[in-house]
């Protein structure tokens, strides 16, 4: 089996724990690379060729709109196919209740007929939100398993749920 991981983050001012603070690293990232340090897996970062703001705020007010426009960012790397991979662990931070539109842009650009998709998200309290909801639409040919919702101020201290989500195998 050979797996991907793909994951959008963002690092700069971010809501943790009720406050906000600048981060040198998303808490994605954070987590994908935790991944990517307990199984074999080639690793893509999402990333926009405009980024958002590096302010909480005003970050907010440009996800939000991209949302109400069901924008599709365009991104500045491309992969070029998934064919090699059976499994893919798609990761994001849930933005107003979904993932963030440049994820909607990567996932439309494959065919994911006969892929497993294992979504982990981070959040501050709202979990998965529609997101896996939205992954199914968007991947309807794929199998898409249990995801692991984490506390992004708490991905540091998640090392064993994510080893024991990695095993659960998606049950």
């Amino acid at each position: 089996m050979t797996n991907l991981i793909v994951f959008f983050s963002r690092a700069d001012e971010n809501y943790v724990c009720g406050v906000l603070k600048n981060l040198e690293i998303g808490n994605t990232k954070q987590i994908a690379s935790t991944i990517e340090g307990l199984i074999p897996a080639d690793v893509f970062e999402i990333k926009m060729k405009t980024p958002y703001s590096k302010g909480y705020n005003q970050c907010l007010d440009e996800v939000q709109t991209d949302l109400r426009k069901n924008k599709r960012p365009a991104l500045e790397n491309q992969l070029s196919s998934i064919d090699g991979y059976d499994t893919i662990y798609l990761g994001y931070p849930n933005y107003w209740g979904t993932m963030p539109m440049a994820v909607f842009t990567f996932l439309e650009q494959f065919d994911f007929t006969g892929k497993t998709i294992r979504p982990f998200c981070t959040h501050e309290g709202s979990g998965f939100g529609n997101s896996l909801k939205d992954i199914k639409k968007l991947c309807p040919t794929a199998k898409v398993e249990k995801g692991i919702a984490i506390l992004g101020s708490q991905w540091n201290m998640a090392t064993g749920e994510i080893e024991s989500w990695l095993r659960s195998g998606g049950r």
